[in-house]
């Protein structure tokens, strides 16, 4: 096969100016995650009239096979959810909407996390190999996820039987926009993002007055105890050579001063690489909240699972294929050997479903001055709006030449 795209898989202006339209719109109008009905709606009707065979999974869930004859079947995935962020980006196409968490709370919604990059880059991607027909050969599944924010997504789709109503490919392609420098992709082999799992913790005490605190279990000081001993995990029972990282990100307790309440609650999030340290981790967690309980002779605390994210894992081999690939496509010095990172993604369970490889890459979205100031926008900032010109094409440009690799004649 030849490294060569063939011209009609390249982006020209018409198609480029579509693709620009379809990200602003897509911009403008996110939805939190598993509620992204009107986002599904307009992707369907978006695969369809390009000639793909379309259909819901998954709840919000939308999935094109485009079918040219005999050949490979590859697979590639965009997520497709929104944020509860409030928007202060103050580019001319920022999201206005609302949406309402599970609580029935509205809050303000923004695509802070790129994901109507991947969207539109692969509706873009869709349309050139819908129409080049003539230049490669096989079946493109394009998966477009919901929410991969709250690892929702993948788990329902795959129990929704996805895997049993397309064709099931023999790797499986994604991307994601990161701050980095537009014009640039990272890739690495193996660990690529960490497991994450995440946990509401319920710490059930006795009230009391205020000035009467030999009649209470406290439950403050005994989830501050917890909190306090839960950072020791990773300083103390994991070994300096791997990584973990164990966050509180929120603690709840009373309504007021002189009452001392009768439980609290507090979540905290666990981010790993290795399988073993996540089983210490995860041990630790359980032992140190039960101990804690014990020693103030409070009741069992609840822990209750909010999340869990799959390890997502690149395939050595197939990742420095697509390597290659991309240094003929970007040149060398545009393509970045990536570091593993500590966020953490859903994707590797549409793979890990029927056990093939799958290669995940990192896309830059930013200028040089952005990327080289003090504190650039991170992924989740109410800041983050990448720079439309070659975000999108690169984007377009990576998952092309990375389909062309397997279908390309």
């Amino acid at each position: 096969m030849t490294n060569t795209i063939p011209q009609a898989l390249s982006l020209a202006a018409d198609s480029t100016a579509d693709m620009i339209e379809t990200y602003k719109y897509l911009h403008a109008n996110p939805e939190l995650s598993m509620q992204e009905h009107r986002t599904a709606d307009y992707l369907t009707g978006r695969l369809e009239a390009l000639g793909l065979e379309v259909f819901r999974c998954g709840g919000t869930g939308v999935v094109g096979v485009l079918r040219n004859g005999q050949g490979p079947v590859v697979g590639f995935r965009a997520d497709t959810d929104g944020l509860p962020v409030l928007e202060d980006t103050g580019v001319d196409y920022a999201s206005t909407a609302t949406g309402f968490l599970e609580d029935g709370t509205e809050v303000p919604t923004m695509h802070a996390c790129g994901h109507d990059t991947h969207m539109a880059s692969a509706l873009a991607t869709a349309a050139l190999y819908a129409g080049a027909k003539d230049d490669w050969a096989g079946t493109i599944v394009f998966v477009l996820q919901p929410g991969e924010e709250t690892a929702a997504g993948a788990r329902a789709m795959v129990q929704d039987g996805l895997w049993d109503k397309a064709p099931k490919p023999e790797i499986m392609y994604g991307q994601h926009v990161m701050p980095g420098l537009a014009g640039t992709v990272s890739l690495m082999a193996g660990a690529a993002m960490s497991t994450a799992d995440s946990f509401k913790v319920t710490v059930h005490g006795q009230g009391s007055h205020g000035s009467m605190p030999e009649h209470s279990i406290d439950p403050i000081v005994l989830g501050a105890a917890m909190v306090l001993r839960l950072q020791t995990i990773v300083s103390r029972q994991v070994a300096p050579q791997s990584a973990a990282v164990v966050t509180i990100g929120s603690f709840h307790a009373g309504l007021k001063e002189n009452v001392i309440p009768d439980r609290a609650v507090f979540t905290l999030n666990v981010r790993t690489f290795e399988p073993a340290v996540r089983e210490t981790v995860l041990s630790s967690i359980r032992r140190i909240i039960a101990a804690e309980a014990a020693a103030s002779g409070a009741p069992e605390p609840t822990i209750e699972d909010i999340s869990n994210f799959p390890p997502l894992h690149n395939d050595p081999v197939q990742t420095a294929l697509l390597e290659e690939q991309f240094r003929d496509e970007f040149g060398a010095e545009k393509v970045l050997q990536g570091t593993p990172v500590m966020g953490s993604e859903d994707f590797g369970a549409l793979a890990d479903a029927i056990g093939v490889p799958s290669v995940y890459w990192f896309f830059g979205g930013f200028d040089a001055q952005t990327v080289g100031s003090e504190h650039p926008p991170a992924n989740h900032s109410p800041f983050f709006a990448p720079v439309i010109d070659p975000t999108l094409a690169t984007a377009v440009a990576a998952a092309v030449r990375a389909l062309y690799s397997k279908v390309g004649k």
